[in-house]
């Protein structure tokens, strides 16, 4: 058993997976051998995570998820815990390993009870046994109507003061999606709005899943463990990967400024445009690009030369578009470009020789068909392409709603990448990177912190530097989304995190 940290990449397998895997190992071992392992797991764990717990109480579903909280029951009250458990199951229909862990946990003498002690603290323990990976959800299916026993034990989870462990996932979570089904998605009262939240952890169990790491799942999940149960995946293919840092690469002492690439940034469309002044988004994306070692940074502001120099970053040299060597440059472009990126990106994608695509680029490709077509002609001729979409901009170039995309990132994320013939970064929590004939990728690193204006350019012109820099638009995007998040998490207590700051910092 070990934590989950975002330090090197683990492989991610969804339910259908992660149950060939489970049935195969079933068939190989005698029978409730894996239960009896997952239910050890989960005690060890548990006891590890709450060792003065005074009591710990355990929520345990109708099926298998519930028979690992009852097998995990019976160590705890073995080890001279108080242990209290609420079983929505039956002795006479529950399956075969269920049963007899429920017997197990009814002969080491398990107090039970009909719901939550009303009496638990912070130094307790709540474990949630109830639904596991059987659920499912989609923004088209009805809500469900939980029986009232489980939706009281789901209520009693989510306001304990008592820290939390979810056996495999938090219950109500879809393992494929990280989204919680329609009728079992926590609800937050409005007196507990600024609570501190209590710990959440999740022991993950035979596999690592996908909605763990994206979507609402970070949040729900927490802390994420894994034991494997002593079964390897074989020849079972990954659905996903959680990537992990890159070596950095050293810096030859004889080289120049020619040897990291160039840069150039298009966008920043000017106050008189439509009276909204953009320039900022366009400066954030350079100086991300700056500070994450490109060798030169060009700048083209489409505010008809009103800026001549930033006198905050001399290092970038503002350019007019038309004296850009595009085939000779690596582009990002679209940062604040408003509706007058539209005049320039018929050029940038045909000539670019390496491109990232931001913000109004999307916007402006998603209501042009020719230029679709154009983006879709780069990858075929090779030519390196990096599109970093926010959901509400996925929506668009998808023709989907944001809550279709929110759904399930991974495929929206995977059919950017095969309808765009490009790389594809779908940001948020969780950020998939996605490529055409490729396993996609979900980041680890990255924070709420992020949550603020002109992160999202920061990241486009990182991506831009490690493209100039030589790496492929695999590994620029997943890179610089590595390292975009890590500097999050890294950032100093009590210092407010900017877009400016944080681009200063990302090459650090």
């Amino acid at each position: 058993m070990h934590r989950i940290t975002p330090h090197q990449p683990h492989p991610l397998f969804n339910t259908a997976a992660t149950r060939r895997l489970e049935k195969a190992a079933a068939a190989a071992l005698p029978p409730h051998t894996l239960m009896q392992r997952a239910g050890l797991a989960v005690a060890q764990l548990a006891q590890a995570l709450a060792p003065h717990a005074r009591t710990v109480w355990i929520a345990c579903g109708p099926g298998n998820n519930g028979g690992d909280g009852l097998e995990a029951a019976m160590h705890l009250q073995r080890s001279g815990r108080k242990v209290i458990v609420t079983w929505l199951g039956q002795p006479d229909t529950a399956p075969a390993d269920a049963r007899a862990s429920w017997q197990r946990a009814r002969d080491a003498g398990v107090a039970w009870a009909d719901a939550a002690p009303n009496d638990l603290d912070a130094n307790d323990l709540c474990i949630d046994a109830l639904l596991g990976i059987g659920v499912a959800s989609s923004p088209h299916s009805p809500p469900r109507t939980p029986d009232a026993r489980l939706l009281t034990c789901l209520q009693a989870l989510h306001h304990s003061p008592a820290p939390v462990l979810a056996v495999d996932l938090p219950s109500g979570l879809d393992a494929d999606t990280g989204q919680f089904a329609a009728g079992l998605t926590p609800d937050t009262p409005p007196h507990l709005h600024h609570r501190a939240p209590t710990p959440r952890h999740t022991l993950s169990l035979l596999t690592l899943k996908p909605g763990l790491f994206t979507a609402t799942g970070r949040d729900a999940a927490g802390h994420v463990w894994l034991d494997d149960l002593g079964v390897e995946p074989g020849h079972e293919p990954p659905n996903a990967w959680l990537s992990g840092p890159a070596l950095p690469a050293p810096r030859a002492h004889a080289s120049h400024k020619g040897s990291y690439g160039d840069v150039a940034v298009v966008g920043g469309e000017g106050l008189a445009a439509r009276g909204m002044g953009m320039a900022g988004a366009a400066l954030l994306a350079a100086s991300a690009a700056l500070h994450s070692g490109a060798g030169r940074v060009l700048v083209t502001l489409l505010d008809d030369g009103h800026l001549q120099l930033d006198p905050q970053q001399p290092e970038l040299m503002l350019r007019r578009f038309d004296a850009l060597a595009l085939e000779q440059l690596t582009m990002v472009c679209g940062c604040g470009g408003g509706q007058a990126i539209a005049h320039v990106l018929p050029e940038v994608i045909s000539r670019a020789a390496r491109l990232v695509l931001d913000a109004d680029a999307l916007n402006t490709i998603a209501t042009q068909a020719a230029l679709h077509a154009l983006v879709v002609a780069r990858g075929q001729h090779g030519q390196p392409t990096v599109i970093t979409p926010h959901p509400l901009e996925a929506a668009r170039l998808l023709g989907l709603t944001t809550a279709e995309v929110q759904a399930d990132r991974l495929d929206a994320a995977q059919q950017l990448a095969d309808q765009f013939n490009c790389v594809a970064v779908l940001k948020g929590s969780g950020t998939v990177i996605a490529a055409p004939d490729r396993v996609p990728a979900i980041n680890p690193t990255g924070n709420a912190r992020l949550a603020t204006a002109g992160t999202g350019d920061v990241l486009a012109g990182m991506v831009g530097a490690h493209l100039a820099a030589g790496a492929s638009a695999w590994r620029a995007a997943s890179e610089a989304v590595y390292q975009h998040g890590q500097a999050a998490d890294v950032w100093p207590a009590g210092l407010a995190l900017t877009a400016s700051a944080l681009a200063r910092r990302v090459g650090g």
